[in-house]
């Protein structure tokens, strides 16, 4: 398999971590590929409609893409414990907090546009405040919610990779919350954590 990545992208991370946590990063080929609403990325656009990445690329199978899909998709090819429970409780608390961690990775880069990318002249300082707002009511939705003990399921993938990359991107921070800043921490010193560093800048 080769998946087409960006190495400062948090949702194409999360597809490799996952990879990582599952045993299947051996068998994929990262390729990265710089994507932007700005820059059509002829490769990415052949395999993904919405020319972004990740997208997984399969021998003799259509080509999978969003990062949530992937990560579906490589949760059916091992044979460990699920990573993304097929039922219960433990299901919808994995899936909500993936939706968050996709929440507030968006957020961020909404700030970003209003803050960095966009022109100047054209910048609205209402919307970043309020992505700002749902950045740090998330963070404390987190610091509540958030359950330390539970084993480890995508939507800590999500999470650890989303808040690692508001981090990288210098946007609003969540470490005045201890138990999310301890968790973070403890997160990001897993071998598919260290394995998949961020870095680069966006290229428009």
């Amino acid at each position: 398999m080769k998946l087409l990545y960006q190495t400062h992208s948090p949702y194409a991370r999360k597809a490799l971590v996952f990879a990582y946590e599952v045993g299947l990063a051996d068998r994929i080929e990262v390729v990265h590929h710089e994507t932007s609403p700005l820059r059509r990325n002829e490769e990415v656009f052949a395999a993904n409609p919405l020319g972004k990445v990740p997208v997984l690329l399969r021998s003799g199978l259509p080509a999978i893409f969003d990062s949530d899909v992937i990560c579906a998709y490589l949760d059916t090819l091992h044979a460990g414990a699920r990573l993304i429970p097929l039922e219960g409780e433990g299901r919808w608390q994995a899936l909500q907090m993936q939706a968050v961690a996709q929440g507030i990775a968006d957020a961020g880069i909404a700030i970003r546009w209003e803050t960095q990318r966009r022109p100047k002249e054209l910048r609205y300082a209402p919307l970043r405040d309020g992505y700002v707002t749902k950045l740090l009511a998330s963070y404390d939705w987190l610091e509540q919610s958030l359950d330390t003990s539970a084993p480890l399921h995508v939507g800590h993938i999500a999470l650890a990779t989303a808040l690692s990359w508001l981090e990288f991107r210098e946007l609003p921070t969540f470490r005045p919350r201890p138990r999310l800043t301890r968790w973070f921490d403890e997160f990001s010193s897993r071998p598919s954590m260290l394995a998949t560093p961020l870095w680069g800048q966006t290229q428009d």
